[in-house]
């Protein structure tokens, strides 16, 4: 049996996540076993479908994950984040997966998790050696305000800083920024709170 199934929504989120797992002493917790699988049906699809889609590993990993986008996840206008994660929780545990399985609903988009003081975030978005630091370059183009921890619009403003940089947002990049960004140093409640449950399942031996 494995340790870990993870559904996510595509391969970004994919790759972002086997970044952040393989960093198991980064995020206190032992090596694990873990698949990280890709919805067909992106966001919308990991909320409405996940307990179905996961039934076929009930008996074949010991605990399930879903993280995917609180934006574009169809459900913007009905459900707040903290909503949408009881409510697929409790499908989850209906399904099989009850004490052993959660939801990260990331609001309102992965690049939440990009935009952290690091410096590996300038490097692996270009814009090491450049004149002004990227963070200035957010604040002079107004993508975020100055006494702001990020951006509001977290992906709008990475798109903007890789088009000034010549860089193409791949899945690669979201690899890289996971394996190379302090764990510690994101205060996203929804990172946060994936880091959190991780411990408890697979908190490293005393």
């Amino acid at each position: 049996m494995m340790d870990l199934i993870v559904l996510v929504p595509d391969r970004n989120l994919e790759y972002a996540v086997k970044g952040i797992l393989a960093r198991h002493q980064s995020l206190g917790i032992r090596p694990i076993t873990v698949e990280v699988l890709s919805h067909p049906g992106h966001d919308p699809g990991c909320f409405g479908e996940s307990p179905e889609f996961l039934q076929f590993a009930v008996r074949q990993a010991s605990h399930a994950l879903v993280v995917f986008d609180y934006e574009g996840s169809g459900q913007e206008y009905r459900m707040n984040r903290v909503q949408m994660e009881t409510d697929l929780e409790q499908r989850l545990s209906e399904a099989g997966w009850s004490g052993r399985s959660a939801a990260v609903i990331i609001a309102p988009e992965l690049e939440s998790w990009v935009w952290s003081d690091s410096p590996h975030v300038d490097i692996v978005l270009g814009w090491e050696g450049r004149r002004s630091s990227l963070r200035e370059w957010l604040l002079g183009q107004h993508h975020m305000g100055r006494t702001a921890p990020k951006p509001p619009h977290p992906k709008d403003a990475m798109l903007a800083a890789l088009r000034e940089a010549g860089k193409s947002r791949t899945s690669r990049l979201y690899s890289a920024l996971a394996e190379k960004v302090s764990l510690d140093r994101c205060t996203d409640d929804a990172f946060l709170k994936f880091k959190r449950v991780l411990k408890e399942w697979f908190a490293e031996a005393p």
